[in-house]
């Protein structure tokens, strides 16, 4: 009977390992996004940068999606045009990702209390509950002006340069509480 046992668990250990490298080989085999129809007059000649997966305790919470022109320069990220999307895997409170950007946000440099109390009540808005499957889209003009996008539709949009390049920063900083996905996004990973 013990013999049974160990041979059903490695039968169970090998179907895994088999399972995870077709799902790692699909992830590599897969064809790059299709660029979000919003950018086409918003970002013209937009193209993919990078793409990488946030995971939380080993589970995919989002695909994050760097597009922008030719010449983008991460160094000096927020005074370029750019679209960060993102495509959630699973279902999340729109109140939560808003409070969470927050506290990511303080990471990249300080600001004051009442900031981040206009920067709540704002991103609030432009997060809604979000499902599987669901993309948020954050797009940078460059100057100062963020416009937020869910599944394609307008829900805010602010003019502050200190705020597109904190909340930008959260991905794309130095300071990133996820150096990976940002060497990812920057294709450098």
């Amino acid at each position: 009977m013990p013999e049974l046992r160990r041979r059903q668990a490695l039968g169970w250990g090998a179907s895994l390992v088999a399972l995870s490298m077709t799902a790692m080989t699909h992830d590599l085999l897969a064809a790059p996004p299709a660029i979000p129809a919003e950018l086409g007059t918003a970002l013209p000649g937009a193209r993919l940068v990078g793409t990488g997966v946030l995971r939380f305790f080993g589970l995919r919470v989002y695909e994050a999606r760097l597009w922008a022109t030719a010449g983008f320069n991460p160094q000096d990220y927020a005074r370029q045009p750019f679209a960060l999307e993102l495509v959630y895997d699973r279902k999340l409170e729109g109140e939560a990702i808003a409070e969470r950007s927050i506290a990511e946000m303080r990471r990249v440099a300080p600001f004051s209390e009442e900031q981040a109390r206009q920067w709540l009540r704002m991103m609030k808005q432009a997060f809604p509950d979000v499902v599987a499957q669901d993309r948020l889209l954050g797009l940078n003009d460059g100057t100062g002006k963020v416009v937020f996008l869910h599944n394609g539709r307008e829900t805010a949009a602010i003019d502050d340069a200190l705020y597109a390049r904190l909340f930008f920063g959260i991905w794309l900083s130095e300071q990133t509480s996820a150096p990976a996905l940002r060497a990812a996004l920057l294709g450098q990973g």
